[in-house]
């Protein structure tokens, strides 16, 4: 451990991870809850009647402008976030998010406004991807700035946990719904109590924020007065443009394999397979919560072997293992669709875990929060944003679920490539940088 770390008492770094993790399960509830709805609902609800995939594809499309507008929402959050701090993006980001979330349970369907039905989804949608733009790298810095060096990929891990911790909440909600509710009732009215109930955990969220620390790494930058320059985005990508096109090579597979294994698989089970939509559902809650235990897990074991050798095991694992998926979910058997989700979950941790980590060493304090959520914003709009609606289109074109396998194991020769190619990160002193 580097002497000038600064060191937390474990009860300081416990409250912190706690609020990140508070903040990061309500934020990809939100998140996600829109691309599990879009996957079932919106496109009967919000686009014309046509063919049941192609209104799929636009419900997906609208999904994907989430995903543009993060870029965007990563460059004012880390602007303002490398000069006035973390913690206030934090409690700003969770507030749009929730807003945004609430009012996509208060939306008129097409049937009742006509084309500005999927407008308002759209607008909402892009105010979701802004706010979940700034998140990421606010959560996981204030966590790795706070943390003991020698434990920061454990520590940085667990607002990643926070993804499937919202994926559980809503694939739960959603399936609590569907097993209660008959279709009819959920596609009338039942689909809107998920984002409603957004409001009350949005308001838990902010609790718990507002009572945590600015980052000492971040405050004792400005002590030193080494604020970032006016456009700290002008000196990432003049300093780090190797670091930016790593990360966002890193994200491919891990971005693109996440979507495929938990969002796409709704689609494909209804679509291609004919089954009810709480098959998909149940299966990813089952999962999700083995994928929230798992990632802590890899975290931890990239403190002691390094970053790059547990990234590496996940983005092979998860190349390999998209064509043993689909052939398990073929199967149509609940269990073998189960195990499908589940191992393809625990690989994706294994880059996801040791992800926070590895991202923040890339940066230096003075535009941290700009490098970070650049590089993995941006990977989010060709990666993430596009896979529900690329996977769509594949199985529109070919009829088979390989063509999306074959899909992700590009994605991960990417990542593969990408995380080679880089030095390992895992000694580097965040407050040298």
């Amino acid at each position: 451990m580097a002497a000038t770390d600064p060191v937390r008492t474990r009860p300081s770094i416990v409250r912190v991870v706690g609020a990140s993790l508070v903040g990061t399960t309500v934020e990809w509830y939100d998140f996600f809850l829109y691309g599990v709805a879009a996957s079932v609902v919106f496109g009967d609800l919000f686009f014309p009647k046509g063919e049941q995939l192609t209104g799929t594809l636009l419900s997906f499309a609208t999904f994907a402008v989430g995903f543009f507008a993060r870029p965007i929402g990563g460059v004012v959050f880390g602007h303002f976030g490398d000069r006035l701090g973390r913690k206030n993006l934090l409690v700003l980001s969770l507030l749009m998010m929730g807003i945004a979330t609430f009012a996509i349970g208060l939306l008129p369907t097409y049937a009742q406004v006509g084309a500005l039905a999927p407008i308002l989804l759209t607008v909402l949608r892009l105010i979701q991807g802004f706010a979940l733009g700034g998140e990421w790298g606010g959560a996981v810095l204030i966590v790795s700035e706070h943390g003991d060096p020698a434990r920061r990929g454990f520590w940085a891990s667990w607002p990643q946990a926070g993804a499937p911790a919202g994926q559980l909440l809503a694939n739960g909600v959603l399936a609590g719904l569907a097993a209660f509710q008959s279709e009819a009732a959920f596609d009338s009215w039942g689909w809107r109590i998920p984002f409603l109930l957004s409001a009350v955990l949005v308001l838990v969220g902010l609790w718990v924020r507002l009572k945590i620390e600015e980052s000492p790494v971040f405050v004792a930058a400005r002590a030193k007065q080494e604020p970032a320059d006016r456009m700290p985005l002008m000196e990432v990508l003049t300093r780090y443009p190797r670091e930016v096109l790593t990360a966002m090579g890193a994200r491919m597979a891990e971005n693109v394999s996440y979507y495929i294994f938990t969002i796409v698989i709704a689609t494909y089970a209804k679509e291609q397979l004919g089954l009810g939509r709480s098959f998909a559902l149940n299966a990813v809650l089952i999962a999700a919560a083995i994928h929230f235990c798992a990632i802590p897990l890899w975290g931890a074991l990239s403190d002691r072997i390094g970053r790059k050798p547990v990234y590496l095991i996940g983005a092979v694992g998860v190349g390999v293992w998209a064509f043993v998926f689909i052939a398990l979910v073929d199967t149509k058997n609940f269990g073998l669709a189960t195990l499908a989700v589940t191992v393809g979950l625990v690989l994706h941790g294994a880059m996801y875990g040791p992800q926070a980590a590895f991202f923040t060493e890339l940066f230096g304090t003075r535009v941290r929060y700009s490098g970070v959520s650049v590089g993995y914003q941006l990977a989010s709009i060709i990666a993430g944003g596009l896979a529900p609606f690329i996977a769509v289109a594949l199985l529109k074109a070919y009829d088979s679920g390989y063509a999306i396998s074959v899909y992700v194991a590009v994605c991960a020769a990417i990542s593969i490539l990408a995380v080679t190619l880089y030095s390992e990160t895992r000694e580097r002193d965040l407050t040298a940088l």
